[in-house]
């Protein structure tokens, strides 16, 4: 950290002073604590660096299974140094999705067949699962907060796929209420078709 720098993370005090710092690291040294304690491989060690907002520098370790993923504004995504990038097909006919099953059930009842995958428990795990191929689309059900997303916002966008809200804009980070809603990602063709289901589904998936 430079002089000056802020921080937030799941396991220390809100300090408001973050809110007047230039520059802010969000940290979740465990994100996925029920997997980890249950000893399950999907958990991560989340970190980011945050400028105006937006994340600019991101790392997520999955220990489990020795995943590195790093992401630089501009940059570019990699896993363990390779290159990475999201499906960019259109449709949801055999996309695989995650997210909370409640939401995955409805989405099953309304268009083609989708492909519900395994909960993947640390949120910013599944979203990076989208930056690597291996999700066409993932969903936050909300309660979501900065230390589950950033650093895996910047991974799916340098990707080339798209992570925002339901109303199109991206998550802003280090506000003085640190937590999301509904978010989604996905290559840009399956997140338009995933937004715009949702929008038409009455009060949504909520």
């Amino acid at each position: 950290m430079a002089p000056g720098d802020g921080w937030l993370s799941e396991e220390s005090e809100n300090d408001p002073a973050r809110l007047g710092a230039r520059r802010i690291w969000i940290v979740d040294p465990i994100d996925g604590t029920r997997a980890f304690m249950a000893g399950r491989e999907d958990w991560s060690v989340s970190v980011a660096l945050v400028e105006a907002g937006r994340p600019v520098v991101a790392a997520l370790f999955a220990p489990a299974t020795d995943e590195m993923f790093v992401a630089v504004a501009g940059g570019g995504a990699t896993r363990n140094g390779a290159p990475i990038r999201a499906n960019m097909g259109g449709g949801l006919d055999g996309a695989r999705i995650g997210g909370p099953k409640r939401m995955l059930d409805r989405m099953a009842l309304q268009v083609p067949p989708i492909v519900p995958m395994p909960r993947v428990h640390s949120l910013a795990l599944r979203f990076a699962r989208v930056a690597d191929g291996a999700l066409d689309v993932a969903i936050a059900g909300g309660n979501s907060h900065d230390w589950d997303l950033a650093a895996a916002d910047l991974l799916v966008h340098e990707a080339g796929g798209v992570m925002t809200a339901l109303d199109g804009r991206v998550p802003i980070y280090n506000q003085p209420e640190p937590a999301h809603g509904i978010l989604i990602a996905g290559g840009r063709g399956r997140y338009a078709a995933v937004i715009d289901l949702i929008r038409t589904q009455t009060n949504g998936l909520a």
